[in-house]
């Protein structure tokens, strides 16, 4: 039971610590927030007029200012490629949380569209209640020009409400865009679509400063729910429990029976008229700083991709899997990190994360990447790079930096590997096949054959095959029909490597995903502990 609670520690304490904080901050805002504007003195006419309403609107309003400055940090991928490589970060878990990131913006991003249904619901609310509770007291606090106007023109005649409408289009567009069905089948519009973040934000920072709810500034001087002697309407308020001497001298043997009030009753007297105004705008307070990080960062990325690559050459594999050579200048790498490729000719503005199949070294500056054709922009991206050598092509990559402590490397040393693939059938593994080879082999002259433990699984076949060629035997000997026995791995993995640390690194579809990360919490007999890591690149 020890090893599980230390395998579920080191793969989900960080995550569910950081999910609570996020929690109670929203619960916090939402709740203050609503007490704020539900029993604040300032906020006492503007509540009689609007109700429950005002305080969902506002409630909501705030949990929205969180989540739209947090959902940015998560995108900052190269300020968080640098906290994770620096010590800075010096906690192992606390990096690997960073590779979360996506899933945090997810997180906030549906947050997002919750709140923003209830805060659109509460104002409609409020349009119709600044209608027909219009006061002819309180000229100043009407959002309405008149009793029972038309709410739908303080949706369109209005800053906060013609802003509100097409914020709130924009924010569908990129909700639907933003589904599995849309990103698979034409990620080109869940690009373009997401980046009218920049308009929703600019609309956002419009949408605060319209300045329609407002609140009470002479609390000293006209108390709420206080009595005016020059009106009679407010004469109508309940009064309060207790009634001032001064309350008494003014209306001398106006209250003759003592079951006219209630008594030791108290009584405010307004001395001036209530005097409204409207909010400070907090949103950009918010926003500003999460938003000039994201827009420093991708101009720094503009800047740093400026040169242009050159193409030594471009190979293509078996199972429509193409590799590119390049070369940059001043361009440095280590294996495990990734790198972004953007062409303009075939897309201005996409880019895509490869991770590097080649680093370069001190000796030989090329770099590569393999890339599978699916989807348009890699069949665009083919078009262009096979038909035409001679043809000039501008592939602006640029680093998207994993690094690691570089000073204390040792405790994170690599002492086996087992490398567990599985494919639908045998062409898959061919555009890999020589490199695998080429690895075997290499351990086998230096005595170590057990220093990558490879396992091929062919889910998808009708009999026993093989990978053709005198040159693929060793993995011809390590290729398996069916699906990998998860558990059975992972149980003998963790009786090779008792008391050890190993970690569990998963490309691949969600199931096995959600299988892998399930058995890395697991409980076992040997004292070993999983590590699971997971990173989803967009």
């Amino acid at each position: 039971m020890a090893v599980f609670w230390k395998s579920w520690l080191a793969n989900e304490g960080v995550k569910h610590l950081c999910l609570v904080i996020w929690l109670s901050l929203n619960v916090l805002l939402f709740w203050r927030t609503f007490l704020q504007y539900n029993r604040g003195p300032e906020y006492h006419y503007l509540h009689q007029m609007l109700g429950l309403g005002l305080c969902l609107s506002r409630a909501s309003a705030s949990v929205l200012n969180l989540n739209c400055s947090l959902i940015l940090l998560p995108m900052c991928r190269t300020l968080l490629a640098y906290l994770r490589g620096s010590q800075k970060v010096p906690s192992r878990r606390t990096r690997r949380l960073l590779d979360k990131s996506r899933t945090f913006h997810i997180t906030c991003g549906v947050t997002i569209c919750i709140f923003s249904g209830v805060h659109v619901a509460a104002h409609l609310v409020n349009a119709l209640n600044f209608s027909v509770n219009y006061s002819e007291d309180f000229l100043e606090l009407n959002a309405a020009r008149c009793r029972d106007e038309d709410p739908r023109k303080l949706l369109f005649t209005t800053v906060p409400g013609l802003t509100g409408v097409c914020m709130v289009l924009v924010l569908f567009l990129m909700i639907t865009a933003s589904t599995y069905a849309i990103r698979v089948s034409n990620y080109d519009i869940f690009w373009y679509t997401h980046n009218l973040f920049f308009v929703f934000y600019m609309l956002l920072m419009l949408h605060v400063s319209g300045g329609l709810l407002k609140y009470q500034t002479n609390l000293d001087t006209h108390p709420p729910g206080c009595i005016s002697l020059n009106r009679t309407s407010y004469q109508n308020i309940p009064l309060p429990e207790y009634l001032s001497e001064d309350f008494r001298e003014l209306f001398p043997g106006e209250f003759s029976k003592p079951d006219e009030l209630t008594r030791n009753t108290f009584v405010k007297i307004c001395k001036e008229e209530p005097r409204f105004q409207a909010n400070f705008p907090q949103t950009w307070l918010w926003i500003s700083g999460p938003l000039c990080l994201y827009c420093a960062e991708r101009l720094y990325r503009c800047i740093r991709s400026n040169k242009p690559v050159t193409i030594i050459s471009v190979i293509s594999h078996p199972s429509d899997v193409m590799e590119i050579r390049m070369v940059k200048e001043n361009f440095k790498a280590r294996p495990g990190q990734y790198i972004f490729l953007h062409c303009p000719s075939v897309s201005a503005l996409e880019n895509h994360p490869f991770t590097l199949t080649m680093c370069p070294t001190e000796t030989k500056a090329t770099f590569g990447v393999h890339f599978k054709i699916v989807g348009d922009w890699t069949e665009r991206f083919r078009d262009l790079l096979l038909p035409s050598s001679s043809q000039d092509s501008e592939i602006l990559p640029f680093i998207q930096s994993r690094n690691y402590p570089k000073d204390d490397w040792k405790p994170y040393k690599l002492r086996r590997l087992y490398l567990i693939w599985v494919c639908r059938d045998i062409q898959s593994f061919r555009w890999f096949a020589d490199l695998l080879c080429v690895l075997h082999n290499k351990f086998w002259q230096e005595n170590r054959p057990d220093y990558v433990n490879i396992q091929l699984y062919l889910s998808q076949t009708d009999g026993i095959q093989k990978i053709i060629g005198e040159k693929y035997q060793a993995l011809n000997s390590r290729l398996f029909i069916g699906r990998p026995r998860w558990k059975i791995l992972f149980h003998e993995i963790a009786k090779c490597n008792r008391g050890k640390t190993v970690g569990v690194f998963c490309c691949g579809p969600s199931s096995i995903s959600k299988t892998l990360h399930k058995l890395s919490n697991q409980n076992n007999s040997y004292g070993t502990r999983f590590e699971y890591n997971k990173e989803s690149f967009s």
